[in-house]
């Protein structure tokens, strides 16, 4: 039996907007836990599923790391770096990830990790992350 593909899911998700648009940044000192804003907004005119990612699960964290937006509302997400040892510690792969799909037509406004496992097609943000000493 061949998988019906979704209406909403064989389109290509539509642009998200993210503020700030192209990193983040974390000001020392790094003794103490950071935390950092990024409000993502669904620019698109359908509703879709996102999730974060990072390099470094161990040092960043981000709440909430998934959920679901209709077409141009928005989400304030917290990314948060623990604290750790700077110049000790290789910090220049870490960044954090947001991907999004659409989601299925008639789905409920809950997330599912399926969308991003199934035909769907996927795109990707990348934000890195730049420490200042």
């Amino acid at each position: 039996s061949h998988q019906l593909v979704d209406m909403a899911q064989s389109v290509p998700p539509g642009d998200i907007a993210t503020q700030p648009g192209t990193k983040i940044v974390f000001n020392a000192p790094y003794d103490d836990k950071h935390t950092y804003h990024i409000k993502v907004t669904n620019s698109s005119a359908r509703r879709i599923g996102w999730a974060f990612k990072t390099t470094n699960m161990k040092r960043l964290g981000v709440d909430p790391a998934a959920g679901v937006l209709d077409p141009k509302e928005n989400a304030l997400i917290a990314v948060s770096c623990d604290a750790f040892a700077y110049g000790q510690e290789d910090t220049n792969n870490d960044r954090v990830t947001i991907e999004w799909t659409n989601t299925p037509d008639g789905a409920a406004k809950q997330f599912r990790r399926e969308w991003f496992q199934g035909d769907g097609m996927v795109r990707r943000k990348n934000l890195p992350i730049e420490y200042n000493p």
